[in-house]
């Protein structure tokens, strides 16, 4: 990082603008501003879950996650920037398909929820769902990596599964839909 910040507030925002990475300005309701703030709040949440007494293998996970979501957020305040690399794709569905093996086939569809550490992972799965549809929705319009779109695709896919493991290694069960109409 080459420039540190010394002063946290600037000022120049007070207007309703914000600055990006490449130096220009725009509204901080735009379609980009959004997906960045998105984007955070995932990470936010991905913090919180890691504050959650975890399986040993899963922290390291979450936690290459969250740098790829700074990756990904940097991406965005720099329009025409790529950081977050195929690779990072990859290795969220090598985890995905690791964590599905050790799971029962899904033979209902469950609701967010059974442990705590589950329900914050299923959070982080509507939010990240969210940014997705906010990217989606800005690359009709702007510069976004095709990547960008298919990283949080394949993560919301990877959070979905991983509430499903730490309800089965903290012996909870899911918590599966009751259709009334039965």
């Amino acid at each position: 990082m080459g420039n540190r910040l010394s002063k946290i507030y600037t000022r120049t925002g007070d207007e309703g603008d914000t600055g990006l990475g490449d130096g220009s300005r725009i509204a901080k309701d735009s379609l980009r501003v959004h997906a960045m703030g998105t984007v955070d709040e995932l990470n936010a949440i991905i913090g919180i879950l890691l504050t959650e007494s975890l399986p040993a293998d899963i922290t390291p996970h979450l936690t290459r996650i969250q740098h790829d979501l700074f990756d990904l957020g940097g991406e965005l305040c720099i329009p025409g920037h790529s950081m977050v690399k195929p690779e990072r794709v990859d290795a969220l569905e090598k985890t995905l398909d690791t964590l599905n093996e050790t799971l029962s086939p899904l033979k209902e569809f469950i609701l967010p929820g059974g442990s705590r550490a589950a329900a914050y992972c299923h959070l982080a799965r509507t939010v990240c769902r969210r940014a997705e549809r906010e990217v989606v929705e800005l690359a009709r319009t702007e510069q976004v990596t095709p990547i960008a779109r298919s990283y949080l695709n394949r993560l919301s896919d990877l959070l979905f599964v991983l509430s499903r493991y730490l309800n089965k290694e903290q012996g909870v069960n899911d918590v599966l839909w009751q259709n009334d109409s039965r």
